[in-house]
């Protein structure tokens, strides 16, 4: 056998183990992605257009489990209270425990603790968009929410006269909306609130969705790509041995 021969030989051999090693660490990173992001999160279906233009009404959105007390404002989330209705609903967090929310300042912005809320997610601006509301303190471990699409949601303002100044309890809240799954035109992470991140507490930061994602894909590559590469191995083995004999 010739060097060249037995060079190309090694190399076979050598590529063989590294495509079996691509295709274990792909399997691993694909699955681990996988399990990973079903276990945090979990589908809804958003039923009405109460938070167009973020969710739209029909969307599936992929939702982090967290517990309440990790929710800021700006937070989109999924929650299910009595009070409300029977089946989960999708708001916004625009008010914490503690915090003086009303509606509206000059500009037809919504005001926590006296301060403006730039809000550009809003289904429409100004002053007509929003239904006035006086000044209301959120009770310490409640939320107060609204929907996007303030004069069709039916939210916080609705229940203002309820005893808790329309506000949930944080248990109430089943998840944190990170993404939209479908439909494919909306499909990516919803927007941060940035007009909510100088306020005490800042915002959420962003939930673990696209490690798991990526993790997904880099393993969906190095199972193809590895497995692709065996069979090229193999017959360059297989020519280095035909030109040897």
């Amino acid at each position: 056998m010739s060097n060249a021969s037995r060079t190309d030989e090694g190399r076979g051999r050598l590529g063989n183990r590294l495509s079996g090693v691509a295709v274990a660490l792909g399997c691993v990173l694909f699955l681990g992605g996988f399990v990973w992001g079903a276990l945090l999160y979990q589908p809804y279906t958003v039923p009405t257009d109460s938070m167009d233009p973020t969710v739209k009404a029909g969307a599936r959105v992929l939702a982090e489990r967290v517990d309440g007390d990790e929710l800021h404002r700006g937070d989109v989330v999924v929650f299910q209270d009595s009070v409300w209705g029977s089946v989960p609903m999708v708001k916004r967090v625009v008010g914490v425990g503690g915090d003086k929310v009303a509606c509206c300042d000059r500009q037809g912005r919504l005001t926590v603790n006296g301060e403006s809320v730039d809000e550009p997610y809003l289904h429409s601006q100004g002053r007509d968009s929003q239904r006035p509301f006086d000044s209301t303190k959120v009770p310490e471990g409640k939320l107060f929410l609204l929907g996007d699409n303030r004069s069709a949601s039916l939210d916080s303002r609705v229940h203002l006269e309820d005893g808790e100044h329309g506000a949930v309890p944080r248990s109430a809240v089943k998840a944190r909306v990170d993404a939209i799954a479908w439909p494919v035109g909306g499909l990516g992470m919803l927007p941060e609130a940035s007009g909510f991140a100088d306020m005490p507490g800042g915002t959420s930061s962003s939930g673990p969705l696209p490690t798991a994602l990526l993790a997904v894909v880099v393993g969906a590559v190095l199972v193809l790509g590895g497995a692709a590469w065996g069979p090229i191995a193999r017959r360059r083995a297989m020519s280095a041995r035909r030109r040897s004999g």
